[in-house]
């Protein structure tokens, strides 16, 4: 992997709305060892707003301007729909690159990004920032282990407090508040822009169930239900993976306001079971051979936090680090669950092939 040791990591960012200056920007541009070039948005009031605020050096509505820039890496933050598109460009030019989920709409345009950073030899990461959470690692090195044995079936289910979110009834729930820019509905309300639960808020329980496993969608049967909303609502699929174990993933959008966010993951297994679940804050190994351990999940350690993903990236940039939890693999592996499940919704629920 090409590494950055001997000065700041040159970051260009192709996009800056919602949760790029919330989440993003801020942690970087705390960071000593980064150094923030160059900035796009098509908004030029709010772009010079931010190449202000966060000390970005360039700032351009152009994205070809952005990636002429003298850069080593980029966070791609823009739509949905224009993921691969951006991610491709930064990968092309060899910069390492963070692209937001998820990653793309289409499986294949997701597993190409995949063998360019390969071929490339960069980083590529998704930060799905649950698979960064402690007791969340401590349970996937324990599985690792083979602590529960060959995985036989998978239930998941993850629930959040979005209902006007992607209804378009309201803005973002409070968990969520900007500090700079609204987010834009569009992104999250428009089905043709990958709006909807299963891309917005499902794909977090999909890509963490993958992690955790190591397994690979063959075949789904999925359904979505839209009540009074343009996009989906709630996910329901049943999946076939390579290795022959089956799973249960569903999704829910309608929490009420200010609710903590659900998410439960039952990963079975020939040796016992793992029960996973970050609103109780809870990992728990049940085994047949009569020993149960609980790993140390301290109050409030299961809320969503995407503060390591940014900075991991930059470790695994400098060589910091060598360990990415959410790569290009994991998310390529929930992007084509994901469309499979849509699919097959489109045909009453008969099962699609990945």
């Amino acid at each position: 992997m090409r590494t950055v040791t001997d000065r700041p990591v040159r970051v260009g960012a192709i996009g800056a709305g919602w949760w790029a200056t919330t989440n993003h920007f801020p942690l970087l541009a705390a960071r000593d060892d980064v150094e923030l070039v160059s900035v796009c948005r098509p908004d030029p009031d709010l772009l010079a707003v931010v190449q202000e605020q966060f000390g970005f050096a360039h700032a351009t509505e152009d994205v070809d301007e952005l990636l002429a820039q003298n850069l080593d890496a980029v966070l791609i933050t823009t739509p949905h729909h224009l993921h691969y598109e951006h991610a491709r460009a930064a990968l092309d030019r060899g910069l390492h690159v963070m692209c937001e989920k998820p990653m793309t709409l289409d499986p294949e345009q997701a597993w190409d990004l995949v063998s360019a950073a390969s071929q490339q030899d960069v980083v590529l990461l998704v930060p799905y920032g649950w698979q960064y959470t402690g007791f969340i690692v401590a349970a996937k090195q324990l599985i690792d282990d083979g602590v529960i044995g060959d995985v036989e079936f998978i239930a998941g289910t993850m629930a959040s407090p979005t209902k006007e979110f992607f209804a378009g009834q309201g803005g973002v729930p409070s968990q969520w508040t900007p500090t700079l820019a609204a987010p834009d509905m569009r992104t999250w309300q428009d089905a043709r822009r990958g709006g909807g639960y299963a891309h917005g808020q499902l794909t977090h329980v999909v890509s963490l169930a993958l992690w955790l496993t190591g397994l690979r969608a063959q075949r789904v049967s999925g359904f979505v239900a839209s009540p009074n909303s343009g996009v989906d609502m709630y996910n329901s699929a049943n999946v076939t993976f390579t290795n022959g174990a089956l799973g249960s993933l569903a999704g829910a959008a309608t929490l009420p306001a200010d609710s903590k966010f659900q998410m439960d993951i039952r990963v079975f297994g020939t040796n016992g079971v793992l029960l996973l679940d970050v609103e109780r804050e809870r990992a728990e190994f049940l085994l047949h051979d009569g020993r149960q351990e609980s790993l140390l999940a301290t109050p409030g350690s299961g809320n969503y936090a995407c503060s390591t993903p940014p900075s991991r990236f930059i470790d695994l940039v400098t060589g910091r680090s060598t360990e990415n939890n959410s790569s290009g693999d994991i998310a390529a592996r929930s992007v084509e669950l994901i469309a499979a499940l849509i699919e097959s919704a489109k045909v009453g629920g008969a099962p699609v092939s990945v």
